[in-house]
């Protein structure tokens, strides 16, 4: 008993071991898409987009 209790714990241990090292995911550092604007800004900016 004693015996799978302690490699249980082992296992345990080496699991939370591996986890610990995993890299984690890039972040994504695309910047978001441009708002865009609706014809009466642009009528009114006097800018086209």
């Amino acid at each position: 008993m004693l015996t799978r209790l302690t490699r249980g714990l082992v296992a345990v241990g080496l699991t939370l071991a591996i986890a610990a090292c995993a890299t984690a995911p890039a972040a994504d550092l695309t910047p978001p898409p441009m708002k865009q604007t609706d014809a009466k800004t642009q009528l009114e900016s006097g800018r086209r987009y």
